[in-house]
């Protein structure tokens, strides 16, 4: 198994369902001539409907589930961001107030209710809470979620099936959704030549495949070496994203006036593909182990990959949106009011009164906010259009100058 690590044996009825999205995906290997690219096999093992790890319904977030979003780590994390929702909502210059919010893959929900409960503590509700959410699976379990933790302000929040056909006015933030989108890998051969790693069905399982990479992929990929002046040895293997451009193409068309939060772990692009970076950004995740082996039963784990912070930004501009900050995210939770947060989280909770709970409100800042955790490998981006600032929160330390 790759990475040595010893990842737990899922139960029957697990091991079934991958079996069932194992020859859901081999049927397509075969159709495609024995070969697809690798965006198509994470595709389907993280969406193919009823079978793809975010469409089928084993746990995912949380202690019990695969990994844990910073929402779940602390209400801290949606406490800023609302807090970030608000200064560019009641601002003189900024938006009419209330704005509607549109959330992006709302995971367990947790996010939707802590931001909900933060804007009706500061007295800022919005008219709407959207959530495009595509997994059936999922947003049965955030309605839940969000009738038995805000029930009075439940009648507020709306699903969709697609980015909304009239465009808002207010604030659309996706955390950690990005990442989650497929990617193209590719490694550099022995003669210094550019090949997609796709995949192919191997004994029962599967396998990667190398082939040439088609013209326009490699110029992209050779203009992006050339750029920033770096050779790629033979070996070096890591990923492009297919999806970027017309992500952000979406999410322009969907925003009349405000702002856009993406947070996402991620680098510009300069360190995404530094040669030192040889092997690439793909990750899975598996009942709280992270490995590398994207064929590990599928449908059963998530499977992820960073973001190029710099492609995504070029990809909005041409989108015709405004880049107004980028930052880490301990930098934007210290600007967005953390501190002031804390001690209300520590105040409500009663840790003053419970050393335990104090132990456990400090793990979950430290975790948010630790270089070697979610501190610096995630960072916030804002985007927007109509506005006369980005927040605060994000611009105060902005490192737009490293992209």
């Amino acid at each position: 198994m790759s990475d040595q690590i010893q990842l737990p044996v899922p139960d029957a009825a697990a091991l079934e369902h991958s079996a069932r999205v194992n020859r859901f995906i081999r049927r397509r290997i075969a159709e495609a001539g024995g070969w697809i690219d690798f965006s198509e096999y994470m595709q389907m093992a993280l969406y193919a409907p009823g079978l793809g790890y975010y469409s089928a319904g084993a746990h995912k977030f949380g202690e019990s589930g695969d990994f844990v979003t910073a929402p779940e780590v602390s209400p801290l994390f949606s406490s800023c961001l609302a807090r970030a929702f608000i200064d560019l909502s009641y601002g003189s210059d900024s938006l009419p107030g209330p704005p509607t919010i549109l959330e992006l893959g709302a995971g367990s929900g947790v996010m939707a209710v802590e931001i909900l409960q933060t804007l009706q503590r500061l007295n800022a509700l919005p008219e709407r809470y959207l959530i495009l959410e595509v997994s059936a699976d999922l947003r049965e379990r955030q309605r839940r979620f969000i009738a038995e933790r805000v029930a009075d302000l439940a009648e507020r929040v709306v699903w969709l099936d697609e980015l909304p056909a009239a465009p808002i006015t207010g604030v659309i933030v996706a955390n950690e959704v990005l990442d989650a989108q497929p990617v193209t890998r590719f490694v550099v051969d022995a003669d210094n030549r550019i090949c997609i790693l796709g995949v192919e069905a191997s004994g029962s399982g599967f396998g990667w495949g190398r082939r040439p990479a088609e013209a326009a992929l490699h110029k992209q990929l050779l203009e992006i070496a050339d750029d920033l002046d770096v050779v790629w040895p033979p070996g070096y293997a890591s990923e492009w994203s297919p999806v970027i451009d017309g992500f952000m193409a979406g999410l322009s068309q969907s925003l009349e006036r405000g702002l856009i939060m993406l947070i996402d772990y991620g680098l510009p692009m300069k360190a995404f593909y530094s040669p030192e970076r040889a092997s690439g950004t793909l990750v899975c995740h598996y009942r709280h182990r992270m490995h590398t082996d994207p064929f590990f039963y599928p449908g059963l784990q998530d499977i992820t990959a960073w973001i190029d912070f710099t492609r995504v930004a070029n990809a909005a501009a041409v989108a015709d949106l405004d880049v107004l900050g980028f930052t880490t995210q301990a930098q934007f939770l210290l600007g967005g009011g953390v501190e002031e947060e804390f001690a209300l989280l520590t105040e409500s909770s009663g840790a003053a009164q419970d050393p335990r709970e104090q132990i456990r409100i400090a793990a979950g800042l430290k975790t948010l906010m630790m270089p070697g955790q979610m501190g610096e490998n995630f960072k916030v981006m804002a985007l927007g259009r109509q506005l006369p600032q980005g927040p605060a929160s994000v611009c105060a330390n902005d490192l737009l100058h490293l992209l």
